[in-house]
């Protein structure tokens, strides 16, 4: 008897039937990384310990003090006596002194009391001496610990894709498995006499099977394993057999064919016979047809024989079902964008440029990654596409117009933060459940997206000559049309090793004989805190600033990160540095207080009003936050907590 349709109902009536009805498994399972390319993970990952763990130079050549260099030139050169190599892989005990150099493989660690490389290039040694022919500045050719990844930061996120740029951090940090979404298992199955498999010589009246092929690379693309058991005649116990033995080794079951009310078409009655059927016909061109069925809470969906049918249904009500079990997103490509900075490019070599995508006011931006150099994996892992530069190009200005080729889709952010890098921003990410995006790029560069319209929120905490933190910039950089919400403080102090075994208390004791500094680098909060207390002791000491700095053994030696000055310490080749609490801790060393310093958040006066804005604002200002904000050592809220200033 020919079965007309039941009811026909609306996409949404269907999808929220399907909801109602069946049971959507969002499981968990941790795997080896090496399998765990295109996978998503189900949890957040943070570095088990810091990359590079100690400093470590990037070319080969001479570690050397900067400051012997000043003076080199091709017909002048400096002549330095070499104590001897180290090659990568090698620990080194020995400190030079000014007139001294190691020779250094790339990736070998840096002796204490260097502070730079000079390529070999520049070099020339006989007789036990190198003679340099470049002057060098402190820093370079050399990669501080923790400059890409600092241990107990977030380096993934819960809901990322995880390609060969993820796998690569994942093993830089040391971690071998992780947790991702299972991925669902779909059974498909084309129904039809006329329907046999590609490859086999076509008879009269017979066509190739399109839906099962089309549905499996679908299902693939989607999140899902595909599991084709293939054709099946319009048999109504041979249909039967199929869909049941899908559902015995599968999450979901699809066919194809069979569903109309037309003569022959079966599968209505085979359903009927052991699940309940919600939906039997859909508002839709094409795939009015469709049948939505469950057995034991599982779905089974059979689509229309027609495979642009068949294919639109699939997109329409499977394809977000199987992306929603998977954690899955669809692939992009290519984006028009404007450049947030100015790029430098070296004539003679094709560049990429990994880069981060904003929205802003005036379309899409791109934020050049920090540390995009070949050894840095974060470089990539932390972007969202690349910006290919041409060989002849030496700069690309900023706002320049550019091409991005996407890793992958944009995920678009309900949330967008630019500024300097905090765990407590990601703490009440956490609390508030949010899809965001965060850009950690100092607090100059979160002052300046603000004034772009780039950044929902912007975290700084920049200390300004007169002792202020964050306003006097802001009005310096202009900004208007913004205000100023206090956040909470970060207790940075002095670190030394477990017992202080030099006692040290004080500003003063830097400029004993017994003691090395390891320094921040120049424009970092922490040389700014640093450099205004030894302003103060000079003027106590009835000293030249420059003369103070002069006494202090290290101050030349810069570190670019928190870690990289816990990991000096740590190490021995430093006995104090300046840092915040929490990486004190996490070294097991000792911390001895100097000041709170105050981080803040800058928000555009447009965007005050926006319902995640003022989700991040409530988060801030709740009892929630500050327990979770106490458990990290060294960040409380306060007094002034949330208080709005006006720029």
């Amino acid at each position: 008897m020919r079965k007309v349709f039941r009811e026909i109902i609306t996409i949404e009536e269907a999808k929220n039937l399907l909801l109602k009805h069946c049971r959507i498994p969002k499981e968990i399972e941790e795997i080896e990384i090496i399998n765990a390319t295109d996978r998503i993970l189900a949890e957040d990952v943070f570095a088990s310990v810091s990359v590079p763990p100690f400093d470590r130079a990037t070319m080969d050549g001479y570690a050397v003090k900067a400051e012997d260099t000043f003076t080199a030139d091709e017909n002048n050169p400096v002549k330095l006596r070499v104590l001897g190599r180290i090659e990568a892989g090698e620990w080194c005990e020995f400190e030079i002194k000014s007139g001294e150099a190691f020779e250094v493989a790339t990736g070998a660690t840096i002796p204490k009391g260097a502070n730079a490389v000079v390529m070999v290039e520049f070099t020339r040694e006989r007789d036990g001496f190198v003679e340099i022919f470049k002057a060098i500045a402190p820093g370079e050719n050399l990669m501080s610990a923790g400059s890409e990844i600092m241990v107990g930061e977030m380096i993934l996120r819960n809901g990322t894709k995880l390609s060969p740029r993820e796998i690569g951090l994942l093993s830089a940090c040391g971690i071998r498995k992780v947790k991702v979404f299972r991925r669902p298992r779909i059974a498909v199955i084309s129904t039809g006499n006329e329907l046999v498999e590609p490859g086999i010589p076509l008879e009269l009246g017979k066509i190739y099977d399109v839906n099962s092929y089309t549905i499996c690379s679908a299902v693939e693309k989607n999140g899902g394993i595909s599991i084709r058991i293939g054709i099946i005649k319009d048999d109504e116990e041979e249909i039967a057999k199929a869909i049941l033995r899908g559902l015995k080794i599968a999450d979901i079951v699809i066919t194809s064919g069979s569903t109309s009310a037309g003569f022959g078409d079966r599968m209505y009655r085979v359903l009927e016979d052991f699940a309940d059927v919600i939906v039997h016909g859909i508002a839709v061109k094409p795939g009015k047809p469709t049948i939505i069925a469950i057995h034991d809470r599982k779905p089974i969906f059979s689509l229309p024989g027609y495979p642009v049918s068949a294919l639109t249904i699939f997109e329409i009500l499977v394809a977000p079902l199987l992306r929603e079990m998977a954690g899955f997103y669809v692939e992009g490509e290519k984006i028009e964008a404007k450049l947030a900075t100015k790029v430098f490019s070296e004539i003679g070599r094709r560049e990429f440029l990994p880069v981060n995508i904003v929205l802003g006011k005036d379309g899409y931006s791109a934020y050049p990654v920090t540390g995009s150099y070949s050894g840095a994996i974060s470089a990539l892992t932390f972007s969202d596409g690349i910006v290919e530069i041409p060989e002849e190009v030496l700069m690309l200005e900023e706002n320049e117009k550019v091409e991005v080729k996407l890793f992958s889709g944009i995920n678009p952010a309900e949330f967008v933060f630019i500024g300097s890098h905090c765990i407590g921003v990601n703490l009440i990410l956490k609390i508030m459940k949010v899809r965001a995006k965060i850009i950690n790029i100092g607090s100059i560069g979160g002052i300046l997206a603000v004034r772009r319209g780039e950044a929902d929120v912007a975290g700084t905490h920049f200390l300004c000559e007169n002792g202020v933190y964050n306003e006097e910039m802001i009005k310096k950089l202009e900004i208007k049309n913004a205000v100023l919400v206090k956040g909470y403080l970060r207790e940075q102090g002095f670190i030394v090793p477990k017992g202080n075994p030099k006692k040290i208390k004080s500003f003063e004791d830097l400029i004993r004989e017994d003691i090395r500094l390891i320094n921040r680098n120049k424009g970092s909060g922490t040389r700014q805190l640093l450099d205004l207390h030894l302003n103060e002791l000079a003027k106590e000491i009835g000293l030249d600033f420059r003369d103070i700095i002069k006494r202090i053994k290290g101050y030349e030696v810069e570190a670019k990160t928190h870690i990289a000055v816990a990991v000096a310490v740590a190490n021995g080749r430093a006995d104090v540095g300046i840092g915040i609490k929490s990486v004190a801790n996490l070294y097991d060393l000792d911390f001895i207080p100097i000041r709170n310093e105050e981080y803040d958040f800058l928000i555009p006066k447009d965007k005050i009003e926006k319902e995640v804005v003022k989700k991040f604002l409530a988060v801030l200002n709740s009892r929630e936050f500050a327990l979770q904000l106490e458990k990290v050592d060294g960040l409380k809220v306060y007094e002034r907590t949330g208080e709005i200033l006006e720029i």
